[in-house]
């Protein structure tokens, strides 16, 4: 039986359609992400799975249970669901205990797992006020955890974070659901942040879902340039392209090349190209290459290459796709 059913819901608002019949569905403790750009539904979603909207039409369940939306309750929200917004806030002047006390449904050991866990259990005394951003967002997540709910849903978690910060953050995601046993349904616009964690991603535009499949199937078979573009660099495999590294592609899936697709190679081995520009981004580099009067962007360990250089490359897909 699925945690979550979402079944056939939309969302409008000044007759501008916001969300467009979405469905699907989430298993216990399977890991989510949603993605798109700004403006296709994201937030409107997760908004109406925690009761906070209503639906115009469709029907939303949690372990069979219909979520009702605030039309139909007098206090917004759903028990059983915990909603981290973008824009969460913190009782200013209080202790850290002190605010998480008051929804606590935990016994003592639960309570310090779950501390421990959100790796907040050092900040106990210390007053909001003198909290970091990203302490902040870890006890936002604690007080909504401590009163044990089976489904959380963060949305856009890692805005506005440092890369410390971010990188805590993404250690206490992973473990609420390992540790704690609490399903995590995630809406992110960086790839970094998803595609090592999620089981699924559902990707929205204009608030429909134009594709949804595991990490390494919506990386390597976008749908289109707009899905292609939110998992990050490709390059569009032209007809010139196609017949420069003797390629046959049998579908619209194989035209989208990302950067780790060519590999440099020993002289006579590929084709003949000439490095443009070098990008150092930290364990690997970025380099721009003309290719026969073509530009195309290669991704490399190798940190030796200079501007100007010849060097060699081959076009090597994926075995998922070839």
């Amino acid at each position: 039986m699925a945690l979550l059913s979402i079944k056939s819901v939309s969302k409008f608002i000044a007759n501008n359609s916001i969300v467009s019949n979405i469905s699907f569905e989430q298993a216990p403790l399977q890991k989510i992400a949603i993605v798109g750009e700004t403006g296709s539904g994201k937030s409107t979603l997760l908004k109406m799975i925690a009761g906070w909207v209503q639906p115009d039409a469709g029907e939303l369940f949690l372990e069979g249970k219909r979520i009702k939306g605030p039309d139909e309750k007098l206090i917004p929200g759903q028990k059983e669901i915990a909603y981290l917004s973008q824009h969460f806030e913190l009782r200013n002047a209080y202790r850290v205990e002190e605010l998480l006390s008051y929804a606590n449904t935990l016994t003592d050991i639960e309570a310090a797992n779950l501390f421990e866990v959100c790796k907040i259990d050092h900040l106990l005394k210390r007053k909001t006020d003198q909290l970091s951003g990203g302490e902040r967002q870890r006890i936002a997540i604690a007080r909504l955890l401590i009163s044990a709910p089976k489904l959380l849903l963060l949305d856009e978690p890692f805005s506005n974070l440092d890369l410390i910060h971010k990188n805590i953050l993404k250690t206490v995601i992973r473990e609420i659901g390992d540790r704690l046993q609490i399903t995590c349904l995630m809406v992110s616009h960086d790839p970094h942040d998803i595609l090592a964690w999620a089981d699924q991603i559902i990707i929205l535009k204009a608030g429909a879902i134009i594709q949804q499949g595991t990490p390494q199937e919506v990386y390597q078979h976008p749908v289109d340039a707009y899905a292609a573009g939110l998992m990050g660099n490709y390059q569009l495999c032209t007809q010139a392209i196609e017949k420069l590294f003797d390629l046959s592609l049998k579908n619209e899936q194989q035209q989208f090349l990302r950067p780790e697709y060519f590999k440099i190679v020993g002289e006579g081995a590929g084709i003949k190209a000439v490095i443009d520009r070098i990008f150092f981004m930290g364990g690997w580099s970025e380099l721009q290459i003309t290719v026969a009067d073509k530009q195309i962007t290669l991704k490399t360990m190798e940190t030796s290459h200079q501007k100007g250089n010849t060097i060699f490359v081959q076009l090597v897909l994926p075995a998922i796709i070839e």
